[in-house]
């Protein structure tokens, strides 16, 4: 019998703050030759450890370390038609996110596709796995985000209760086991010192949005769910309205090439969906 592994070590791109104390600044055009978006903050590897926690699942929840797994599945769709992920995945996925966090209300604002396809660059809407360490958007740009995709009538209510930003993320076709994706306890990060904010700025400059760069600390304490099926998917936060120390508030998160994927693994595909979530 094969056991899956207790833990795996890899290396994950961290990020380095800019020097001279100037703002952070990652420009959101690519280049089309390297698929690099152009930034004025380092990056570096670090090898880490990663803990598989198949089997004892129960060790993270989303208001502890920030994400949780979960088994339940979809109906089959084709994730090469837009529509058809709006129309079936969108509307499932909602009452998922309800039923696991009792929100009472959820709105989706945007979904990647992301196929792995070794030596191609991020263009044309195709889309590699992430392989940098990050957290979506700050505080600042989550509330901006439910300005933007909201009625604004509705806003000021919401804005009241406890709001969060979850993302749902979900293998497609195979198992994840080539470049799955790893998430850092939020117990185990030093706010103040292992992240900072990066303004996201869109290729025309009209638009800037702030998301986090995280660096590196031997602190952190990373995890990953070996093996994770498209019947599994991973509920994680990138905002979270309590910020009183009672309940985690973000989750570092990255795709890494795990050395100890077997030979002939199918490449990873996954769809991740970023949500907007309220409670009454």
């Amino acid at each position: 019998m094969t056991y899956p592994p207790l833990t795996t070590t890899a290396t994950l791109a961290f990020a380095t703050r800019p020097a001279n104390g100037e703002r952070a600044i990652h420009r959101y055009v690519v280049d089309p030759l390297t698929g690099e978006r152009p930034r004025n903050f380092g990056l570096e590897d670090k090898s880490v450890i990663i803990e598989n926690v198949r089997g004892k699942e129960d060790s993270v929840s989303l208001d502890t370390t920030g994400f949780q797994f979960y088994k339940d599945p979809i109906t089959k769709i084709n994730f090469d038609d837009e529509e058809e992920i709006r129309r079936v995945y969108y509307s499932e996925s909602i009452e998922l996110v309800k039923k696991y966090t009792g929100a009472s209300r959820v709105e989706i604002f945007e979904h990647t596709v992301r196929r792995r396809i070794p030596g191609q660059a991020d263009v044309d809407g195709r889309r590699q796995p992430l392989s940098r360490v990050h957290v979506d958007q700050t505080a600042a740009t989550a509330i901006a985000l439910i300005h933007k995709h909201l009625p604004p009538a509705d806003v000021p209510k919401l804005l009241q209760n406890r709001f969060q930003i979850i993302n749902v993320w979900r293998p497609l076709e195979y198992p994840a086991i080539d470049w799955p994706l790893t998430l850092c306890d939020y117990r185990s990060v030093d706010v103040e010192n292992d992240t900072f904010s990066v303004s996201r700025v869109s290729a025309d400059n009209k638009s800037e949005l702030e998301l986090m760069a995280v660096q590196y600390s031997e602190n952190q304490k990373w995890k990953y769910l070996h093996g994770m099926t498209p019947e599994e998917f991973v509920l994680f936060k990138c905002a979270e309205s309590i910020k009183d120390g009672s309940v985690a508030v973000f989750v570092p998160h990255t795709g890494f090439s795990d050395p100890t994927t077997p030979e002939g693994t199918p490449y990873r595909q996954s769809v991740e969906l970023r949500t907007l979530v309220f409670y009454d």
